[in-house]
C-alpha cells in the first residue's frame, strides 16, 4: 500500500490499519480533506448523522462494547461544540474515543475569526489528551499520542486540525503511525489481600456490592458469594454479566432498587465492594467495615469510607483472595435477604400483567386512583420486551424512568448487553447509542428503551437508522411527561410543573422518517405489538402510550418523602379543580 502523502490521508490510513471501520460525524469545511480520505479508503465507512451529539454518543457506545478505539468528527466551532455531551458520556464511562475536530485556518487562529472556538480550552475538561496540529511535521507523532492516551487513560482524546493542514503534505520520510499495545490485568498486592482477608474473616455478616468492574469475573464473584454466604447487591451496569442464574443476587440499590438490597446492606457487618463506584452516598450503610476492590485507586473511598483497599483487576485479585478466605456454613444473612427479594419480585411481576387492575381488589382500587383511563402500565411494556427479545439482545436505555422499568423487568440472560448514560445521566442517549451499537453488527437485535422526552431531543437521528439500514427497535414509553423530574418534584412536596409534553403522534412521525411503526394504546394489544416490533428486519418504532401517574417507589421511603408526595398530590388535585 502506498504511504499517504497528506496529513488527512495519513490519519485515515493509520486508523484503518489499527482496525477502525467507521467514523461518525457531520461533514464540513476544515475536515473536508479527512472525509475525502475516508471516501477513498475502502476499510472505513462514513456514517453521517443529523446532529454531532449523536455521533459522540454512538462512538461512546461502540467503545464501551468493544474496548477498541471509536472515532467521531465535528468541524469548526458549532460542529465541535455539539460533540461535547456525547464525549462527556465517553469520559465518564471510561471509553476510548478519538474526536477529530476542525479549526479555522492557521493564519486566522486567535483573530476571533468566523466560527472560531478555542478547542484546546473547550475540550480540556472532557479530554485526557487535547492538542492542535500546528504543522504537518508534527504528524504522525500527535496522532500516536492521541490514540495511546485514549487507551491508556480510557477516555477521550481530541485532535484539532486547522482547515489549511488537512491537505498539507507530510515531510519526506514521515513514518507510518504505530500505537502501543494495552497493558494486561494485574492483581492487587498480596499485602493488601491479606489485610482484607483478616477483616472479612472477622465479620459475621458480609454483603457484596458488585459493579461493572467485576462483569468479566463472574465465576470468581459467584464463588466469593458462595464461600461467604453473602447476598449480592448489583449495580445496574453489573446486571449484564452477573444477573443470570445468580442465587445470591438481591437486585439493585439506589432509586431503582428494592427493599431486599436495602436490607442486605443495612444488616451486614462488612460491606465488600467489588469493581464499583456506585455514586449515591445516601444509599450506603453507615458504621460498617468496608473493603473495596477496584482497578482505579482514585475510586477508593470517594463514596463511603474505606477500611481496607485492594487495587487491582477484579478477576485476578479474587483468584488470589478466594483460597485465603474461610468457608462459611451459616447462610442466615443470605437467606433473609433472598426471601425479601423473592417476595418483592412476585409483587413486581403482578404489576407487569396487562390485566393487573382486573385481577384483584387491590389492583382495581389502585387503578381507580392512579390509572382511571386504563392506560398501559410501563411495567407491562418492559416485561413484554423481556419476554420477546432474543437472548443476545443489546439494550440501551434513556436516563430516567425508562431505566427504572428496564432494571426491574428485564433480565440479562444469555449474552445480552446493556449501554446507557449511567454516569453522566444525560437525556437523549438511548437513540444514538442504539444506532451506534447496531452499526457494529446489523444482524444482532438492538432494542432502545426511549423516553418520549429523550427521543424528541434527538429525533432527527431516527433517520440515520433508516439511511444506514440499522434495524434498531425503538420502544417509546410515551407518557407525555419528563417522568423522573415529575417524581422528584412530588417527592419534595412540589406539584408537578413544567414536565408535561404535548407530543405528536410519534408513530406517525416515525413513519414519515421511514421507520416501520405502530402506536399502542390498548393493554390487550401490547404483547402482540412488542413481538411484532422486535421481529421486524428494519428500523422500527413502537409508540406505547403509558400511564404518566405510575409511581416508582424507592427502596427506603423516608417520612419526609412520603409526606412530600402526599402534599404534592393534594396541591395537584386542588389546582386541577
Amino acid at each position: 500500500m502506498t504511504t499517504p502523502k497528506t496529513v488527512a490521508g495519513s490519519i485515515v490510513t493509520a486508523l484503518a490499519d489499527h482496525g477502525v471501520t467507521q467514523v461518525w460525524g457531520v461533514v464540513g469545511d476544515a475536515l473536508n480533506p479527512v472525509t475525502d480520505a475516508i471516501r477513498t479508503e475502502d476499510r472505513v465507512e462514513w456514517i453521517g448523522v443529523r446532529h454531532e451529539e449523536a455521533a459522540a454518543f454512538a462512538m461512546s457506545a461502540q467503545a464501551q462494547l468493544t474496548g477498541r478505539l471509536a472515532v467521531c468528527m465535528g468541524t469548526v466551532g458549532p460542529g465541535a461544540i455539539h460533540l461535547l455531551n456525547g464525549l462527556y458520556d465517553a469520559k465518564k464511562s471510561h471509553a476510548p474515543v478519538l474526536a477529530i475536530i476542525g479549526q479555522v485556518p492557521s493564519e486566522e487562529m486567535g483573530s476571533d475569526f468566523f466560527q472560531e472556538v478555542d478547542n484546546d480550552a473547550l475540550f480540556r475538561d472532557v479530554a485526557v489528551w487535547c492538542r492542535t496540529v500546528t504543522s504537518a511535521a508534527q504528524m504522525p507523532l500527535l496522532l500516536e499520542q492521541a490514540v495511546n492516551a485514549a487507551y491508556a487513560e480510557e477516555g477521550v482524546a481530541v485532535l484539532t486540525l486547522p482547515g489549511d493542514l488537512g491537505d498539507a503534505e507530510l515531510p519526506d520520510g514521515a513514518h507510518v503511525p504505530t500505537f502501543a499495545p494495552p497493558a494486561g490485568p494485574a492483581a492487587a498486592p498480596l499485602t493488601q489481600i491479606d489485610m482484607a482477608v483478616a477483616a472479612i474473616d472477622d465479620a459475621p455478616k458480609v454483603t457484596l456490592l458488585v459493579g461493572q468492574g467485576a462483569r468479566e469475573a463472574r465465576t470468581e464473584v459467584l464463588a466469593l458469594a458462595e464461600r461467604l454466604k453473602a447476598p449480592m447487591v448489583l449495580t445496574l451496569k453489573a446486571k449484564e454479566g452477573l444477573e443470570q442464574d445468580n442465587p445470591y443476587e438481591v437486585g439493585q440499590s439506589g432509586l431503582i432498587g428494592n427493599e431486599a438490597a436495602a436490607k442486605a446492606l443495612h444488616d451486614c457487618d462488612l460491606l465488600l465492594m467489588v469493581g464499583t463506584d456506585f455514586p449515591y452516598r445516601n444509599f450506603y450503610p453507615e458504621g460498617k467495615v468496608v473493603v473495596q476492590l477496584d482497578l482505579r485507586q482514585a475510586h477508593i473511598g470517594r463514596r463511603t469510607r474505606c477500611t481496607h483497599a485492594m487495587i487491582g483487576d477484579a478477576g485476578e485479585t479474587l483468584r488470589l483472595l478466594l483460597p485465603r478466605l474461610a468457608a462459611r456454613s451459616d447462610s442466615g444473612h443470605l437467606d433473609d435477604a433472598r426471601e425479601v427479594y423473592e417476595k418483592w419480585r412476585e409483587r413486581q411481576a403482578k404489576l407487569a400483567q396487562p390485566d393487573y387492575e382486573k385481577r384483584s381488589l387491590i389492583g382495581r382500587l389502585r387503578g381507580k386512583v392512579d390509572n382511571p383511563d386504563d392506560l398501559i402500565r410501563p411495567e407491562a411494556v418492559a416485561a413484554a420486551v423481556d419476554r420477546h427479545a432474543p437472548q443476545d439482545t443489546l439494550f440501551t436505555t434513556d436516563t430516567g424512568m425508562s431505566t427504572v422499568w428496564f432494571s426491574r423487568f428485564v433480565t440479562m440472560t444469555g449474552t445480552r448487553r446493556l449501554i446507557g448514560s449511567y454516569n453522566l445521566g444525560s437525556m437523549a442517549n438511548a437513540l444514538p447509542q442504539a444506532v451506534g451499537a447496531q452499526a457494529l453488527d446489523r444482524e444482532r437485535a438492538v432494542v432502545a428503551f426511549c423516553g418520549d422526552g429523550g427521543l424528541m431531543m434527538l429525533l432527527g437521528d431516527l433517520r440515520t437508522a433508516v439511511t444506514y439500514r440499522l434495524p434498531v427497535t425503538f420502544v417509546v414509553f410515551d407518557n407525555g411527561r419528563l417522568g423522573m423530574v415529575k417524581l422528584e418534584q412530588e417527592q419534595g412536596g412540589l406539584p408537578e410543573f413544567g414536565t408535561e409534553l404535548d407530543n405528536p403522534d410519534l408513530a406517525a412521525v416515525g413513519a414519515a422518517l421511514g421507520l416501520a411503526t405502530r402506536r399502542v394504546t390498548d393493554p390487550e394489544e401490547l404483547d402482540e405489538a412488542v413481538a411484532w416490533a422486535i421481529a421486524q428486519p428494519e428500523p422500527t418504532l413502537l409508540d406505547v402510550v403509558t400511564n404518566p401517574q405510575e409511581i416508582s417507589v424507592p427502596p427506603q421511603v423516608s417520612i419526609a418523602q412520603g409526606w412530600g408526595f402526599a402534599i404534592a398530590k393534594a396541591k395537584e388535585s386542588l389546582e386541577s379543580r
